[in-house]
């Protein structure tokens, strides 16, 4: 059933890796995650999703198949998320919807769809994956797959 949630028809399945960790998470984050996750795949539906699990339960979304490349991501903490930019602060927020205070990171907290399902986070994830097509070291071979990079 989760896997039908997380996949409507312009997205994709889950990684069975991430789907696993997933589902210790309690359903109304489940839901935001996934909805949230269908947002950002129809953005870009090109790009390839990273899944990592370190402090938090990660999707990441990229340009190519690196890390580096990655324009934007999706931390599932305990009992919050967050719409992460991985290159945040070299981009244009005339809206002021990215918080944090690291060298290049910042994120909008989310806690309802409210607060991505709109037209300010659409133009801010575009922008960001434009960034990224753009600093991209070398074009890729990888396009529209979900790696693991979860440790089994």
């Amino acid at each position: 059933m989760l896997n039908a949630l997380c996949s409507m028809p312009t997205s994709r399945l889950l990684h069975p890796d991430f789907h696993t960790l997933l589902d210790f998470k309690d359903q109304p984050l489940i839901d935001l995650f996934c909805d949230l996750r269908v947002f950002i795949l129809d953005i870009f539906p090109e790009c390839n999703e990273l899944v990592y699990h370190t402090h938090a339960l990660t999707s990441v979304f990229s340009v190519s198949d690196k890390l580096s490349d990655a324009y934007c991501m999706i931390p599932i903490y305990t009992n919050h998320l967050n719409l992460g930019f991985n290159k945040g602060t070299l981009l244009k927020d005339p809206h002021g919807l990215l918080t944090g205070t690291g060298n290049l990171i910042r994120h909008i907290p989310i806690k309802s769809k409210s607060d991505y399902a709109n037209a300010r986070v659409k133009a801010l994830v575009k922008e960001a994956v434009a960034f990224a097509i753009q600093d991209m070291d070398k074009p890729t071979k990888s396009i529209g797959l979900t790696i693991s990079k979860i440790k089994r």
